[in-house]
């Protein structure tokens, strides 16, 4: 019976196994390295976005007349909870802000509050605005703070989960209530936003370069 010894790797292969091995762990520190510095990034903007949507939403409630204001008091009363969601996870994020598996969580409860966030705004658009809006006022409505979530959080994700809600529920509005101009508003709603949507995947792509960790 022939026994057939394993070929002993030369040296030149061995250095080549050892490069591989090197380059390859080297990609995935680097891989590891992009992604918290992404992910800590967004956690420091996310306290901008807290602060932002309160704001917007007495601004919305002040520039609104003909209608009950304890029904604009309830909304902004879910709105506060958003912030304060927000708040509570920002906070406990920040414990260990370098912490990948910290962050990720920040992430994925990010995602559910802006989710959360954007059926409360899109249902402003029943509780806050009256009947016989406008198309400037409905528009601004959805637009406002959907710019402002693309521009203080620049995840194109995060936009995506506040932004369908808030335009589902607003274009809904401008025909069940109706607005003015019902199914112009809605169309302009929806076209507004898919604007505001397309230009954060265009800025997204200009700007994919490997992530640094920034200021907020």
């Amino acid at each position: 019976m022939a026994v057939y010894a394993q070929p002993v790797p030369q040296p030149v292969e061995r250095l080549r196994q050892a490069e591989g091995g090197a380059i390859a762990r080297l990609k995935l520190l680097h891989a590891e390295a992009e992604e918290t510095a992404r992910l800590a990034n967004l956690l420091g903007r996310s306290l901008y976005a807290g602060i932002a949507l309160p704001v917007l939403g007495i601004l919305a409630v002040g520039l609104a007349d003909g209608i009950s204001p304890v029904w604009q008091l309830v909304w902004c009363g879910f709105v506060a909870s958003i912030s304060l969601a927000l708040l509570v996870a920002y906070r406990h994020a920040m414990r260990q802000p370098f912490e990948r598996a910290t962050l990720r969580q920040f992430a994925k409860d990010l995602s559910a509050i802006l989710l959360f966030a954007g059926f409360v705004w899109g249902a402003g658009a029943f509780l806050a605005l009256p009947p016989g809006t406008s198309a400037i006022p409905a528009v601004l409505f959805a637009a406002a703070p959907s710019v402002a979530i693309a521009i203080l959080l620049r995840e194109r994700e995060a936009l995506f989960l506040f932004l369908a809600p808030v335009v589902a529920l607003t274009a809904f509005a401008s025909i069940l209530r109706p607005f003015a101009d019902g199914m112009l508003d809605g169309g302009l709603i929806v076209a507004v936003c898919a604007a505001i949507a397309a230009g954060s995947m265009l800025a997204e792509r200009r700007g994919s370069k490997p992530a640094m960790l920034s200021l907020p």
